[in-house]
């Protein structure tokens, strides 16, 4: 994922801005980290680059 996506992005529950953490980095691009609501603090994962924006019910659902 691009930080610059950071700029468009926000919460899918309450459309609050969110806040990047990030734990592995190559060059521009963010390979593992996470997103967390600055509002109701729910957390999104970032994996393989990919931000994982489901909602925490479906998000459930889509694992099994």
């Amino acid at each position: 994922m691009k930080e610059s996506l950071m700029d468009i992005l926000c919460c899918p529950v309450d459309k609050h801005d969110l806040e990047l953490t990030v734990e592995t980095k190559d060059d521009e691009e963010i390979i593992e980290g996470e997103l967390t609501c600055t509002e109701c603090g729910e957390a999104y994962p970032i994996e393989d680059g990919i931000p994982n924006l489901l909602p925490p019910d479906m998000r459930d659902e889509a694992a099994a």
